[in-house]
């Protein structure tokens, strides 16, 4: 009985190779037919790089202020600090008062930690 069980698990694996040369197959198959079917005509207007509706202006090596890095990890910290106020909204019934109150000085925190960087001007863009 126990050599049936480890045999019927090993029967799961063994469709891999066979999904992995389906997906390979599919992909080379989108890849190759427009190739050979469509009209394919390059100009320097489509070789150019594009990025939110506007020509690029500068080299891609123009170097970018230290307050663009800045506002971005100040951005993915609060955001991320946003995420644990989830599950506090989620069991607020059940943690009751004090769990409240927890998340009230989490977020007051939160907002001094805002307000110390916007007094700082870590917020200014155009510094």
């Amino acid at each position: 009985m126990l050599l049936l069980e480890q045999n019927a698990s090993l029967f799961g694996y063994a469709a891999f190779p066979v999904y992995l040369l389906l997906v390979l197959g599919m992909v080379s198959v989108l890849m190759i037919v427009p190739r050979l079917l469509g009209r394919y005509t390059s100009s320097a207007a489509k070789e150019t790089p594009y990025e939110c509706g506007v020509d690029p202006v500068g080299t891609a090596k123009q170097r970018f202020s230290v307050h663009f890095y800045l506002v971005a990890v100040l951005f993915i910290l609060f955001d991320i600090e946003a995420v644990f106020l989830f599950p506090w909204a989620v069991a607020l019934q059940d943690i009751g008062a004090a769990g409240f109150i927890e998340a009230l000085v989490f977020v007051a925190i939160l907002a001094l930690g805002l307000g110390y960087a916007w007094r700082k001007g870590a917020l200014d863009w155009y510094r």
